[in-house]
């Protein structure tokens, strides 16, 4: 309800324009003086500020039209509650009532959004004059909240509680209602991909149980929104260039507690590249220095995405050659007949537009150099979308931030441009208990201290503890990612662990050492990371009975080593890739210093790709390795060994040179792995992280030079065939593996399951 206050000010206002309706200010209009313009009321605001807002001054000859301009802007100042002017002799009466002083806001009623967050959106604040006008606007954009958050049965309103000396607290009572979730989801129109496929396109979900953890359930009509495009991204990489969305229609249910959500659609015909050309309109540069850049093939089936790679492609290798302003464009010829697409990626100079100025805004605690130096493009530059792109990847890619934009604003002349940066900040310290049992390593539990952007400097560190009924470990990390201002990321790393082979090499092992690294980006997909470690090992707790090779081995020995470590990563995610390839090679010499002396090198690799449309994801990976001494035979404790994740179907260490009288593995100083991998929904709601997999697995480890008669050392290729499931639980990662051992030495040691559950709470 309006308050009374609110009422006599709108009153106030249409009792004064009908009084100057009917001629009630004065019976000579348009043809006195006025002597004086007399302010009444004011309290706060001084009476010559009144005076400069009227449009008819002393000496003017009165006139009606600008006494109703004049009533007019005094109600748009905003500062007034009520005016009213009236004629008193020769003076022009102005009678002002403020608009009250805001003494505090507050919040009734709101238990799913706090009052910080609900206050952000108001524009009012304590101090500031009320008006009904900003009140009014503030409840819009809470409502408009509530509603991004699912809750549109939400209602807000507006109380003023009245306080001495002309202040007021405002109060916004909220009646926040059920959250409205989406019911169901359907599609009219598709007929090559079922309407599940197509739900696992968008990001709106339908309302489950089992949903408790996500907000996508919830209707949001800018998500909504968000779901046309994605479903037309998914159509145009399909190779669906007519595809089209009709409409997305929002329907209430009959009890208005939920939504049912239509997308019409067209699907179009499906169609595949033509031909794939260059046209290049640049002085000094041939068109087939560029050809190479086409991502696509024509037959292939027509892909947006591959479109704007080459674009990407072509645009930075014009970079680098230092063709700074081009503008690259696709112009696309569509045979509908043919159903074939040509492309014409047609490059000409582009406008010359440099970058004036960067800002940046949202950061509270990450420090505005930290933002920066993530930028490939600085201040002065020409000005370049591909290197924009990339900046806001590199910044999200940080972890610190939940949002980020990056957009431009036309500068101080047509030639410049300003970049503007906002961020929203997350939380980036980390505070975690572990616990979990694996077939393997039995049980076990962890504590954690991590914080990744230590005083907003962008530097990470870390401490944690592992006690497990086969190992104990302590670690202390440092790494910071822009040593001494530079691209070049350092740190140390202390670490104290020992470990029980009993079941597998009848020994024990101490280590404990410090290590320092550094690393940088040669080009955007390599790095190249250096690091020197100093280790100190011991042997000890070896069981009665052990191989000879074993009980010769006993003692304390140190390694001192430098390792060169080389990664060329196209991968799209470093964690759960679905597209891409990465290649790594590492050289590690050991002998500077220290009792050890060898070289190890080792190569890996894979490729990932998605299968079957969207929800299959195929992966080749591999690795080998070999250790080549310099001095003396190479400890136990740094050869290779295989078996557990690294070949499923075998035992770790169940793999490699054995000590056939005891059973002992000893290791070898060469081996190779390879995995072939398919992972899968099993139909279940993809919330539930659910996926199954079948893989088979290949490998051998070989080379060892104990001078003992017992042991076995074969390079025969071992094999495995199985299938998986993993769950990433709300309670942590969950992995079962069923396998089978179909290549393998009678000494080996398989196993046919293999499970891993762990927890962070």
């Amino acid at each position: 309800m309006i308050s009374r206050f609110r009422k006599f000010s709108i009153t106030g206002f249409l009792a004064s324009v009908v009084l100057l309706g009917m001629g009630a200010v004065a019976p000579v209009v348009g043809q006195s003086v006025i002597d004086e313009i007399r302010v009444v009321g004011t309290r706060r605001i001084d009476p010559s500020t009144v005076n400069s807002y009227m449009q008819l001054k002393p000496g003017d000859r009165y006139s009606a039209s600008k006494v109703d301009e004049s009533l007019k802007v005094l109600f748009n100042t905003g500062l007034f509650a009520d005016v009213t002017l009236r004629r008193e002799d020769n003076a022009l009466v102005v009678q002002v009532v403020e608009n009250p002083i805001i003494n505090r806001i507050a919040f009734e009623g709101n238990r799913k959004l706090e009052d910080e967050a609900l206050g952000t959106e108001v524009s009012l604040r304590p101090r500031v004059v009320y008006t009904r006008t900003k009140v009014q606007s503030d409840v819009r954009r809470l409502l408009d909240i509530y509603r991004r958050s699912g809750r549109f049965a939400a209602t807000i309103e507006p109380k003023i509680i009245q306080l001495p000396e002309n202040r007021v607290d405002l109060v916004f009572e909220i009646d926040e209602g059920g959250s409205t979730g989406v019911r169901g989801i359907s599609f009219i129109g598709n007929t090559e991909f079922s309407d599940g496929d197509l739900q696992d396109v968008i990001q709106t979900e339908e309302t489950h149980f089992y949903n408790f953890l996500t907000s996508d359930d919830t209707y949001d009509p800018d998500r909504l929104s968000f779901d046309r495009e994605l479903l037309r991204r998914f159509y145009l990489s399909e190779g669906y260039a007519d595809f089209r969305v009709v409409s997305a229609i929002a329907e209430l249910t009959d009890d208005r507690e939920d939504f049912v959500i239509t997308f019409t659609i067209d699907e179009g015909s499906l169609y595949s590249f033509g031909d794939l050309t260059v046209s290049v309109q640049l002085r000094d540069m041939d068109d087939t220095k560029l050809t190479d850049k086409i991502t696509s093939e024509t037959g292939d089936l027509y892909d947006a995405n591959e479109v704007e790679k080459t674009v990407q492609g072509i645009t930075d290798t014009l970079g680098e050659l230092g063709f700074a302003f081009v503008d690259v464009r696709p112009r696309v010829n569509r045979d509908r007949e043919k159903l074939k697409i040509d492309v014409e990626y047609e490059v000409r100079e582009g406008p010359r537009v440099f970058v004036e100025r960067i800002d940046i805004s949202g950061n509270i605690r990450t420090l505005d150099r930290v933002i920066r130096r993530e930028f490939v493009i600085s201040e002065g530059d020409a000005f370049n979308t591909a290197k924009l792109r990339r900046t806001r990847q590199r910044l999200q890619d940080l972890g610190f931030f939940s949002r980020v934009e990056v957009e431009n604003t036309p500068g101080s002349n047509s030639d410049r441009a300003v970049v503007n940066v906002r961020v929203e900040e997350q939380s980036t310290g980390n505070f975690s208990i572990g616990a979990g049992f694996s077939s393997t390593g039995g049980a076990l539990s962890d504590i954690t201290i991590r914080e990744k952007n230590l005083l907003g400097r962008g530097q990470d560190l870390r401490i944690s503890t592992t006690i497990a009924q086969k190992q104990q470990q302590i670690d202390l990390s440092f790494t910071e990612p822009y040593f001494l201002d530079r691209q070049l990321l350092a740190g140390f790393d202390l670490f104290y662990r020992t470990t029980d082979f009993g079941d597998r090499s009848s020994f024990e092992e101490d280590e404990i050492g410090f290590g320092w690294r550094a690393g940088y980006q040669l080009t955007p997909s390599i790095r190249h990371t250096a690091r020197y470690s100093f280790t100190r090992d011991t042997i000890e707790n070896v069981s009665v009975g052990a191989s000879p090779a074993i009980v010769a081995q006993q003692g304390t020995f140190t390694s001192s080593s430098i390792s060169n470590d080389f990664l060329y990563d196209k991968r799209n995610s470093r964690f759960s890739p679905t597209d891409g390839h990465f290649v790594r090679y590492n050289v590690d010499v050991t002998g500077f210093g220290g009792t050890e002396r060898f070289i190890g090198n080792e190569l890996s690799g894979g490729v990932f790709r998605r299968l079957f449309g969207t929800s299959f994801v195929g992966s080749l990976d591999g690795s080998a390795g070999i250790l080549t001494s310099l001095d003396k035979d190479i400890r136990i404790s740094e050869r290779y060994f295989l078996g557990g994740s690294r070949l499923r179907g075998f035992k770790s260490g169940g793999v490699g040179p054995r000590d056939l009288s005891v059973g002992d593995a000893l290791g070898g100083t060469n081996f190779y792995r390879a995995s072939a991998e398919v992972k899968f929904p099993l139909g279940l709601p993809e919330e539930f992280g659910i996926k199954g997999s079948v893989f088979s697995d290949v490998g051998s480890v070989f080379g060892n030079d104990d001078p003992f008669a017992s042991i076995a050392d074969d390079a025969s290729v071992r094999g495995s065939v199985g299938m998986g499931m993993g769950w990433d639980s709300p309670a942590g990662p969950l992995r079962l593996n069923f396998t089978r051992a179909y290549l393998k030495e009678s000494y080996d040691k398989t196993e046919s399951f293999s499970f891993n559950f762990g927890t962070r709470f």
